[in-house]
């Protein structure tokens, strides 16, 4: 089992136990929802990933995902917000790329894998772009989408004949845990300003 697999078996546990309830609201999810969805990922994750030419699709870690950015995308509260998503998607995937530019060309001299590296990157570069919950997750899913895709254009523009593969094998593992820590950034970072804020009001209020 990989780790973006235990990701989601932890996540849906603490969904059973009703921890993270605030989240799912804000994500326009409720607890059945965000099991389903989990649980459709996971089994998405085991199924065959889907040939179209050169490239691979897979069920779990990136038709799945897509489909939660576009609902998330249709239920957002403003255009602005939207935008924000969309832009900051593009700036996560450049990033993602960038740093995958910079690793290391031998395996033996890496101490994350790759696919892990990425998902963390992009969790954080999505959090700081995206800042709410919702804006947050799509920027870190389209973000490593995208990436993935762009590596695949600039391997094709150099003769360079090699699978794309969207969201299968490890690629399912960056998805999950950029999306994770997309939205574990901003929850956690939300709370301590929205505290903040609260204790604010109430002092001038005395």
């Amino acid at each position: 089992m990989t780790f973006g697999m235990i990701v989601l078996l932890v996540l849906s546990l603490l969904v059973i136990f009703g921890v993270g309830q605030r989240v799912l609201d804000r994500m326009h999810l409720n607890d059945k929802w965000a099991l389903g969805l989990m649980l459709a990922i996971f089994i998405g994750g085991l199924i065959p990933a889907i040939p179209i030419g050169n490239v691979r699709i897979g069920v779990g870690g990136c038709l799945i995902p897509l489909g939660i950015c576009i609902w998330v995308l249709i239920k957002a509260d403003s255009g602005l917000e939207v935008a924000r998503a969309l832009f900051g998607s593009l700036l996560t995937a450049a990033a993602v790329w960038l740093i995958s530019l910079l690793m290391p060309a031998e395996p033996r001299n890496i101490i994350l894998d790759p696919n892990y590296a990425y998902g963390l990157a992009a969790g954080v570069v999505a959090y700081i772009l995206g800042r709410s919950r919702r804006a947050a997750f799509v920027c870190a899913v389209l973000g490593m989408l995208l990436a993935d895709i762009a590596v695949g254009v600039a391997n094709a523009s150099k003769g360079i004949d090699t699978l794309l593969r969207l969201g299968t094998g490890g690629a399912l593992d960056a998805v999950v845990i950029s999306g994770f820590i997309a939205v574990l950034l901003s929850e956690f970072v939300g709370e301590l300003i929205e505290r903040a804020v609260r204790g604010r009001r109430e002092e001038r209020a005395r």
